[in-house]
């Protein structure tokens, strides 16, 4: 078989997407690859397309249990051997997986990072015929990567132990450059093809809010939404208790997931949410690396996350089938107090002090930088970009600020005094002593620090004090005044100060003319093609009879829907109304395996809607 024909047989694809085609030949010349895809972007594909076509196993180190058992089950669903080898096993059911691993049963086995130097799985490989190695989320094995794992620094020297050495693949959607080194250096990856397909998903819609209210702002997004599956990622343990409890009472499908559950309990309300038996997850980020399924709508997060990193990551769990699908984050101050306790409790095992310091220093960097992504009145999406080294033309025309309409204000007046009760008061105080000082209120703190006496204490007052603050987010943003990462948060002045204070510098700053909201959508609530297009009332009706067929074969066969057909795949069959089985084969997401498991329902299905 050629590469093409396994892809459309198997994966049901008549063409690669970018990138992936790319990786796939490069590996099957017996090239290492480090493949840096968004997610949704398809590097699974990039790995097992070449295990197939290899003489040899293909083993494929993954971080997750969920993670491998999601793969593992899409794979066996195509029609291909495939199997996981983990902690999840019982002893027999592991020695029995391992033996048939020997015996060559399966093409492709996927195998925790934990287990590759136990002496049992090492004395099995060295008796296999290993083709290659995927590293999947190969950001785990840097320690400047947001979710390193020491484990997977065993890679390397598994490998070296095995009779001939493997082709290696990395694979991972979100890398620096500093991680994208760390990656080829630790994986030993000789002269690799490295591919960089970019980190946009054009179909994400990403929209920051700062609500008084965070759960009222949830609970209308959900109203608005109560068709689709979304996820909603909390900081901390209490407030995933908090939210999900509060949606429950108000008669939501929706469950919970964090480390302070069974094993046993977060299991079951994984497979509720994947399974399309709830239809909110609310989580922390315990939840979903790994999670492939592809009809989340929507991601929120109740709270800032620590990272840019860590927030794409999670974010990127909407809209995975490529359908238009939306990210909001719900900013307020406390959430940069809780992440930096967090760093401030990091534990660093086997590390020296002067390494966890600079670990601790760069986490507050990160934390620096996502708090002025939460601030920044420029483009979303060109901001996330940015960070991760690509430049785009700073409007994108799908984010909440590019969907605001701004106008440049003159704030150097107001800046002047900020910056200058800072000095007089010589950087003893935090921000909100600061902006109710300048802004005049005659409150407890401000008589007990004296502050109405300073030389600018109510100059400002006739600007709204969330303007203030958001002139106060511009002066930190572009490094006129900083803050001090004591338990108390100081401003500081810095060298760019003085610009203001003594060479009169202007400056100027975008500001909203009205309170930004989440655009609304029609109230009439649309299923929407790949394409980005709206169904017909008709074809609308016909895609919930299919996801109904799609909900009852899942059932049947214990697997979760999307594994059965993803979203995509039903709105094209509502589009293209195949009527016999060639027409159901141009259908993207149908390949022969799966036309023969269940093709022959779904046309008949279409034919009687």
């Amino acid at each position: 078989m050629t590469k093409y024909e396994i892809l459309k047989q198997y994966f049901g694809y008549d063409t690669f997407r970018e990138g992936q085609e790319l990786l796939v030949d490069a590996l099957l010349e017996g090239r290492d690859v480090l493949g840096i895809m968004p997610t949704g972007a398809g590097k699974s594909l990039c790995y097992q397309i070449p295990a197939l076509l290899m003489s040899g196993i293909t083993l494929v180190v993954s971080p997750l249990i969920s993670l491998m058992k999601d793969q593992v089950s899409t794979l066996n669903q195509a029609g291909i051997h495939a199997a996981f080898l983990n902690s999840s096993l019982t002893a027999g059911q592991y020695r029995t997986a391992l033996s048939y691993a020997r015996q060559g049963r399966y093409k492709i086995i996927y195998v925790a990072p934990e287990r590759l130097l136990t002496e049992e799985f090492l004395t099995a490989a060295m008796e296999m015929d290993i083709s290659m190695v995927s590293v999947d989320e190969a950001h785990c094995i840097s320690q400047w990567g947001q979710d390193f794992r020491p484990s997977y620094l065993r890679i390397c020297d598994f490998v070296e132990k095995l009779p001939k050495r493997p082709v290696i693949g990395a694979f991972t959607a979100t890398a620096t450059k500093e991680v994208q080194e760390d990656i080829e250096v630790l994986l030993n990856l000789v002269n690799p093809v490295v591919l960089v397909t970019g980190f946009d998903r054009k179909n994400l819609r990403f929209v920051v809010q700062q609500p008084r209210d965070k759960f009222a702002a949830t609970l209308s997004y959900v109203e608005e939404h109560s068709g689709d599956c979304g996820i909603i990622y909390c900081l901390t343990r209490k407030t995933v208790e908090e939210v999900c409890e509060k949606l429950l009472q108000r008669g939501y499908s929706a469950t919970r997931y964090h480390a302070g559950l069974s094993d046993q309990e977060r299991k079951d309300n994984q497979d509720d949410f994947l399974y399309d038996r709830r239809q909110i997850m609310v989580a922390t980020n315990a939840f979903g690396m790994g999670i492939d399924k592809s009809n989340v709508r929507y991601v929120i997060h109740y709270n800032m996350p620590k990272n840019i990193e860590s927030y794409y990551q999670e974010a990127g769990r909407a809209g995975r089938d490529g359908l238009p699908s939306e990210c909001i984050l719900l900013y307020s101050g406390q959430d940069v107090v809780t992440n930096q306790f967090f760093i401030d409790q990091m534990e660093q095992e086997e590390m020296d002090y002067e390494t966890a310091a600079l670990i601790r220093e760069r986490e507050r960097d990160r934390l620096r930088k996502m708090t002025f992504y939460c601030f920044t009145n420029n483009c979303l999406r060109d901001y996330i970009l940015r960070y991760f080294g690509e430049y785009g033309s700073n409007y994108c025309g799908n984010c909440s600020n590019c969907l605001t309409e701004f106008e440049t204000v003159d704030v150097t007046d107001a800046a002047r005094s900020l910056i200058g009760c800072v000095k007089e008061c010589r950087q003893r105080y935090g921000i909100t002593v600061v902006l109710d000082t300048v802004h005049g209120a005659d409150t407890a703190k401000i008589r007990q620090y004296h502050m109405n006496g300073n030389s600018h204490y109510g100059e400002q007052k006739k600007i709204p004090v969330y303007r203030l603050r958001q002139i106060m987010n511009e002066l930190l943003i572009r490094g006129y005044l900083t803050v001090t990462e004591d338990i108390y948060s100081l401003l500081h002045l810095t060298e760019k100060s003085e610009e203001i204070l003594e060479r009169q510098e202007q400056i100027f700053m975008k500001m909203a003319k009205e309170q930004q909201r989440i655009p609304k959508e029609k109230q009439e609530k649309k299923q929407r093609t790949m394409s980005g297009g709206e169904l017909s009332g008709e074809d609308r009706a016909l895609f919930e009879k299919l996801r109904a067929l799609r909900m009852e074969i899942a059932r049947q066969e214990k697997v979760p829907p999307y594994i059965v057909f993803s979203d995509k795949t039903l709105a094209q069959m509502c589009l293209l109304r195949p009527e016999n089985k060639t027409g159901m084969m141009r259908v993207s997401g149908v390949g022969q395996m799966k036309y023969e498991k269940y093709g022959t329902r779904f046309l008949e299905c279409i034919k009687n809607a």
